[in-house]
């Protein structure tokens, strides 16, 4: 039995915790505020993320960071990209050295273009930072329904104690070396979600959805592999695993954003229709920076980017996407003639 601190609430920290309590771990799961830790608590029932699942009374909810990290085997940092940094920052004070942080959030931070494990690298340069990722709603994780993710960390050791501690007959875990692949894949495959959602309300149909999901993928592997990442895992559940998914569910805050915007609504509108972070919308400007930055095509993030940001009609968009100058799908593989 270990004994885990899952720094995060929401849907997705709030899931987790219930895998890693039903594993038998010591679980703490901590909330920003006082009055969320309270009620959950006290409903045993994240009522707003995740409605008519309960939280067993063997897992201690808290709001007191140092009673969530201290003297932890491993923390859970869940919290939405956008508060990876400051939220590490608090940490700080209370991880020893080597402490496993796992970071599970996916984005890119703008400012710097850092992916999450290296902002909180950043923060907590004693931790042994790494990452959780592949197609895995929140929704479905917390009532066990069979999810196989990937554990990527700088060390093989590492990597085989997080899928120790977090695998079970539901939730499978593989390992990887390849964190910046990892999190590439998670933090660009919510940017093409925006665009699926988008064509989806367009009234699209399904040839459009497996074109953007089949050259969002190739977007991202040719970003990922110029950063330094590996072919193979956009391949694998971190790359076209999670970006199905994102693409696809109805549990994709992602597709939901794009869909509203397909069907008219601001980007503002949209997010707020949500009711939860969409990271896609976060992550749109870091990916396109980056993309300049490695001088790597992305056609479809460049569109998303003007919808978003530029007031361009999502049906220019789309036909901008359709005439560009004719490509070869694949230029590595040789001709006979």
């Amino acid at each position: 039995m270990a004994n885990v601190g899952v720094v995060g609430a929401g849907s997705w920290g709030t899931a987790l915790a219930l895998v890693l309590e039903k594993n038998g771990h010591q679980v703490t799961l901590w909330s920003s505020r006082e009055a969320k830790a309270k009620e959950l608590r006290e409903l045993r029932e994240n009522t707003d993320k995740l409605p008519g699942v309960k939280i067993p009374e063997s897992i201690e909810i808290t709001a007191d960071m140092e009673a969530a990290v201290k003297d932890k085997e491993l923390v859970v940092l869940g919290v939405p990209s956008l508060y990876i940094r400051s939220t590490a920052a608090k940490m700080a004070p209370y991880v020893h050295e080597g402490q496993i942080v796992v970071n599970v959030s996916k984005g890119i931070e703008e400012s710097t273009l850092y992916t999450m494990t290296d902002v909180i690298a950043d923060e907590i340069p004693n931790a042994d930072v790494a990452v959780l990722s592949g197609p895995s709603h929140a929704e479905e994780v917390s009532r066990y329904i069979p999810t196989t993710v990937v554990a990527g960390a700088k060390c093989r050791k590492t990597a085989e104690k997080i899928q120790s501690i977090f695998m079970n007959e539901a939730f499978r875990v593989y390992t990887s070396p390849d964190m910046l692949g990892i999190e590439i894949g998670g933090a660009l495959k919510n940017v093409i979600a925006l665009a699926a959602g988008i064509t989806d309300g367009l009234g699209y149909g399904d040839n459009t959805k497996a074109a953007l999901i089949t050259r969002g993928i190739a977007e991202m592997s040719r970003l990922g592999v110029a950063m330094g990442g590996y072919q193979e895992t956009f391949s694998g559940l971190a790359g076209m695993g999670d970006l199905i998914v994102t693409c696809a569910s109805k549990h994709s805050r992602n597709r939901k954003a794009g869909y509203l915007i397909g069907k008219g609504y601001t980007m503002q509108e949209a997010m707020d229709e949500v009711k939860m972070v969409v990271e896609g919308v976060h992550s749109a400007k870091a990916a396109l920076k980056l993309a300049e930055k490695y001088y790597v095509r992305m056609p479809i993030i460049e569109q998303v980017n003007a919808v978003l940001f530029a007031e361009k009609s999502v049906t220019e968009a789309v036909r901008e996407l359709m005439v560009r100058d004719g490509k070869t799908e694949n230029p590595l593989l040789p001709w006979d003639k």
